[in-house]
């Protein structure tokens, strides 16, 4: 594919040209990628000179759904144009832009025409996809634009090409409002676009097919539904060439079968090409053999689905759309992650081999606010990995730290485990990570030594190799390396201790991944998503056409539901008293949700409405997400007699137990637990961000608040026990 050449002109766009480094006694940084202030939401905006917006509406799986009116430079007109926004670019960095795919629509259509009659289905998979799509009108419109009285020609029928003929030649220039107005001003506007790809149906397949190989180094992908494809050879290429540019032959730079046989190398992976075998238009008018013919004599791939039964209408469209928007989505996402992989620079000479001050917060005493301080990290002894945090997602497990329920909990302390980081230096023997790897700590380790039965064996995550001191708060060496300004120990946190611009992990804990991944999604991975879909995969392997009952509802209880349905499940039961968690909840793949409050379900056990109401017998799998005793027990007594499991995942209080009668397990059901969803760390983390970088495993939707500067941190935990909140990211 053409992925360097996509990344390369982007990245002066991209990057910010931040030049600083590391001064004196070595302050935190090392950094150059650009920079910017994350709003709270950062919600797209209504309206301002350069643009209104005309409505916003909420659409299927969650995103919002504009139009919007700008007055255009290149067509000398109002103009038009669609956008979705996927509900995931409220919370991305401002670093960043949401990838989009720009649908181009045939003869006759405006900017509506794609919303109206397949936005239900591609706005469901752009939304999971987290793409944008960016939906302009055909041609200009309005006083003065000259028209005739004809479908294929003047108003509706603008060819996606510069006209240069009177009397089209003022307003007619849909190829550079396309190409160059439309990108520039949604990428600005409205962060959207930076990587971009196309797609069109009839006249706008023609558009997207030609347009994209006319300059494949913007476009990260291009596919087609019934496009026109060799207009110079039928009637309304014909007509349309001559009357915009002067004549047919000048129209051959617009066509995509002209182009494709004098083509020399492979542009794109593949070119997608959907065709109804029953449209009237088909052999008149879109030659999608003439267009295969030249991919055949050329190095580039096209793949062309001939639809038996179905015509050129949006019907069609409609059945084969989702199809594309996963074929757009999956280069996207691709193209994205070379972008960040090729940005991701950093300097750390400055720092290596000396103590560096940065700024944390730090659990002083359990039930009070982290304080932000600026603290000293040493750096790495033997066997250790000094890491800068790019990005840290709150988890439950910190709060149950800081409210003193944690009889492991020690302050003072610097809490968080679920990050993104890069590495900024190596101790001594530290071979499998080394400066400027991307690494996610896992409080879980994996040592891999063939003398370690935990490891070795298939069954189980918990290595126990550094289990005792993490314990106690400190590194292997039984010592630490984060200190506060007087020079005061602090105490390690799970191995991690990730709310802080740096610190210092075993090198067994740091799973090394992609730097195709975004940092501020790849944090997901370090604990509570993996524990939700490992509790599914690997602990319980649940079973396709099986019954789930899931049990609280927040980020872990979604990640298995997620996981479930992945695995097949059939029926996916969602517990929680907050009835606001349950259209997630179905988004994700629950069939039923279930207010459990006493208000809804009176003094009835909620194991009673699972085993004798939605079930004859109970479920499958259940599996507790709260940290409840109370709740862990109900799930045990949810799971089908003779052969159900129920899986305890949340942590309960200090001194808590869980009982049962006995007759519960005599009866067959199954009681187990599970760390980090039973995930080899270093093995299986980086596994599974490439399920999410292939499109396969979609995350963006745990994170439901973002916040910018660790010292937002606060900010974060209120967010948290807000009740809304899945998953609080704070980008350092």
């Amino acid at each position: 594919m053409h992925f360097k050449s996509l990344v390369q002109p982007l990245l002066v766009a991209f990057l910010g040209n931040n030049n600083s480094s590391n001064q004196g006694y070595t302050d935190a940084g090392g950094s150059q990628l650009h920079s910017a202030t994350l709003s709270a939401q950062n919600e797209p905006p209504t309206s301002n000179a350069a643009f209104e917006v005309l409505s916003t509406t909420k659409v299927a799986g969650g995103g919002i759904y504009q139009r919007i009116k700008h007055d255009s430079t290149s067509t000398k007109t109002s103009m038009i144009f669609g956008l979705f926004l996927p509900s995931t670019h409220a919370t991305k960095p401002v670093s960043e832009t949401t990838p989009a795919m720009y649908w181009l629509s045939g003869l006759t259509c405006d900017d509506t025409n794609f919303a109206m009659k397949a936005g239900p289905a591609a706005f469901e998979v752009a939304e999971e996809r987290s793409i944008a799509l960016v939906l302009p009108d055909t041609s200009p419109r309005g006083d003065g634009v000259p028209d005739v009285d004809t479908s294929d020609l003047g108003v509706g029928a603008g060819f996606y090409v510069d006209a240069t003929e009177e009397p089209y030649a003022e307003n007619y220039k849909m190829y550079t409002y396309v190409t160059e107005e439309l990108p520039k001003l949604v990428e600005n506007a409205f962060q959207v676009g930076t990587v971009k790809s196309i797609a069109g149906h009839s006249m706008g397949g023609h558009g997207a097919l030609t347009i994209a190989m006319k300059d494949p180094s913007s476009w990260a992908a291009v596919s087609a539904m019934s496009p026109i494809c060799n207009p110079t050879k039928v009637p309304w290429g014909e007509k349309a060439f001559s009357t915009y540019l002067g004549s047919v032959d000048a129209g051959k730079d617009h066509d995509a079968t002209e182009l494709l046989k004098a083509l020399d190398l492979s542009l794109f992976d593949d070119i997608l090409i959907d065709q109804g075998e029953d449209d009237q238009f088909l052999k008149d008018q879109l030659k999608p053999e003439a267009l295969l013919a030249a991919a055949k004599d050329s190095a580039q791939k096209v793949t062309v689905n001939m639809r038996p039964g179905y015509d050129h209408s949006y019907y069609f469209v409609s059945a084969f759309i989702k199809d594309h928007i996963a074929f757009h989505g999956e280069r996207l996402t691709k193209a994205q992650g070379m972008l960040r992989a090729s940005s991701s620079s950093y300097d750390f000479s400055e720092t290596t081999g000396k103590p560096i001050k940065c700024k944390a917060m730090v659990a002083r005493a359990p039930k009070e606010p982290l304080t932000e301080e600026e603290i000293i990290v040493d750096p790495p002894k033997e066997g250790e990995v000094r890491v800068k945090v790019i990005a840290n997602a709150l988890c439950h497990t910190d709060i149950y730290t800081l409210d003193g329920q944690d009889p492991e909990g020690l302050f003072p302390c610097i809490l968080g485990h679920e990050a993104g980081c890069v590495v900024e230096s190596v101790g001594p023997g530290v071979t499998s990570v080394k400066p400027g790897d991307h690494v996610i700590p896992c409080y879980t380790p994996q040592c891999s030594q063939t003398s370690c039965i935990f490891c070795m064996s298939p069954r189980t995550n918990l290595c126990p190799e550094i289990r005792s001191t993490q314990g106690q708060g400190v590194m292997p060496d039984g010592t630490v390396r984060l200190h506060d300004k007087d020079g005061k120990d602090i105490y390690h946190f799970m191995g991690c201790s990730t709310m802080s611009e740096y610190t210092v992990l075993a090198e067994i804990s740091c799973a090394k991944i992609s730097k195709e991944m975004a940092l501020e999604k790849a944090c997901l991975f370090g604990c509570g998503v993996s524990t939700g879909l490992g509790a599914v995969w690997n602990t319980c392997n649940v079973q396709a056409d099986s019954s789930v009952a899931v049990f609280g509802l927040g980020a872990v209880g979604l990640a298995v539901i997620q996981g479930a349905k992945m695995a097949g499940a059939s029926k996916i039961i969602a517990i929680d008293i907050n009835p606001d968690k349950f259209e997630m909840a179905r988004k994700l793949g629950a069939t039923d949700c279930v207010n459990s409050s006493p208000d809804q379900i009176g003094d009835k056990p909620i194991q009673q409405i699972i085993a004798g109401e939605l079930t004859d017998w109970g479920v499958d799998y259940s599996f507790d997400c709260t940290g409840n005793v109370k709740v862990m027990r109900a799930a045990l007594e949810s799971a089908h007699r003779g052969w159900g499991e129920s899986c305890v995942i949340g942590v309960a209080a200090s001194g808590h137990e869980i009982s049962t009668r006995p007759f519960q397990l005599v009866t067959g059901r199954v009681w187990k637990g599970t760390a980090f969803g039973g995930f080899k760390s270093r093995q299986d983390v980086p596994k599974l961000v490439e399920r999410h970088l292939k499109g396969e495993l979609p995350v963006d939707h745990f994170i439901t608040h973002a916040f910018e500067g660790v010292e937002k941190t606060n900010d974060a935990i209120d967010a948290l026990h807000s009740g809304d909140c899945l998953r609080a990211v704070v980008r350092y």
